[in-house]
């Protein structure tokens, strides 16, 4: 696609798809100003390689990158950014993630999640932002076994406090495109996985230990299925909804609402690859990427996990022709080439 020359806000820059968004609109010209606070929730090792990579990129593409370290939760500093260069797209991705992480620290989810939140939603009101799309999960789907998940569902039965604050982001940004016609887009993310990913999640967690030849933990005695999405493929996806902004829905039925529209320019979409994959066929494939067999430990459920998700995108396809292209066997030779590199195995 063309550049459009915009200045795009980018929080959670140094994130696993912070970055690769950031990379991907410098190289389509655009004017990218992240934001992240590098916290320490995954060694922020990690998170600089990334932002260095992001760096050397715009070195070498005809958009522009500045970064700056600063948190969301602090209001004052953020405005300061927003007064100063006027971003007219905020991609909001800074969050703190983790679903089990949740159980044991939920005041981090409260003060990031929901307060940092607000004060993006706020600047966003304040230095009139023309677009907005934020990160919500497939975890709102919490208690729903009803395969495919699918926007028009009701997502009122979360099953993590993490699931709760991304439904509450739903219902935040929704009240700012009502109140002040903000548009805003909430993107449900289902499983995201590739190079650079995140440590903390399952590809990261079986390589590391695959490799290192100790046991790998797999909850529900093996019995899940995730719809493993690749990281480049979501980039295009959120990509093609900062060159769309939402719209009211001009045939919203008030007595019959639609939970994925509204009468106000917010839209909600599925992102994901409409796939559903069997943990332990990652598992193989993980295997044979990596040219080693994993040590297995069974386990059981964990609290706030779900048994399976699978996306229905068809919302997502009919508004910006999104339609997944990385097979799962291609996806998971990147991801093992990239990471017996990056760590050295």
């Amino acid at each position: 696609m063309p550049s459009k020359n915009r200045t795009i806000l980018v929080t959670g820059s140094a994130g696993f798809i912070g970055a690769e968004l950031s990379i991907e609109l410098i190289k389509r010209g655009e004017f990218v100003i992240g934001v992240d606070n590098l916290n320490n929730y995954y060694n922020p090792y990690l998170k600089r390689s990334r932002l260095e990579r992001v760096d050397q990129v715009s070195k070498s593409s005809p958009g522009k990158f500045i970064n700056f370290q600063e948190d969301i939760k602090i209001s004052s500093n953020l405005n300061k950014i927003f007064e100063k260069y006027s971003p007219s797209i905020v991609v909001n991705l800074a969050a703190q993630a983790g679903v089990r992480y949740s159980i044991e620290n939920p005041s981090a989810y409260i003060e990031s999640n929901l307060v940092g939140f607000a004060n993006i939603l706020e600047a966003c009101r304040l230095f009139s932002v023309k677009n907005l799309i934020y990160a919500s999960s497939s975890s709102v789907y919490g208690g729903n076994t009803n395969m495919p998940f699918e926007e028009s569902q009701s997502v009122n039965h979360p099953v993590s406090l993490y699931a709760a604050t991304k439904k509450s982001n739903e219902l935040m940004a929704h009240s700012y495109s009502h109140l002040y016609n903000l548009p805003a887009i909430g993107l449900r993310f289902f499983t995201v996985y590739g190079p650079w990913g995140r440590p903390d999640m399952a590809p990261m967690l079986f390589a590391n230990s695959i490799l290192k030849k100790e046991p790998i933990k797999i909850f529900n005695n093996g019995e899940m299925k995730r719809d493993f999405t690749f990281i480049t493929d979501i980039v295009e996806g959120v990509i093609r909804c900062c060159d769309k902004p939402a719209t009211q829905n001009r045939s919203f039925d008030s007595k019959n609402p639609d939970p994925a529209t509204s009468f106000a320019p917010h839209r909600i979409f599925n992102i994901g690859n409409s796939n559903p994959i069997k943990l332990m066929r990652f598992i193989e494939l993980l295997e044979n990427a990596l040219g080693e067999k994993a040590i297995k430990d069974f386990r059981p459920m964990q609290p706030g996990d779900v048994v399976a998700t699978e996306s229905s995108t068809k919302r997502l396809n009919e508004w910006v022709n999104f339609i997944p292209s990385t097979k799962l066997e291609d996806g998971i030779v990147k991801f093992a080439h990239w990471y017996k590199m990056f760590y050295g195995f």
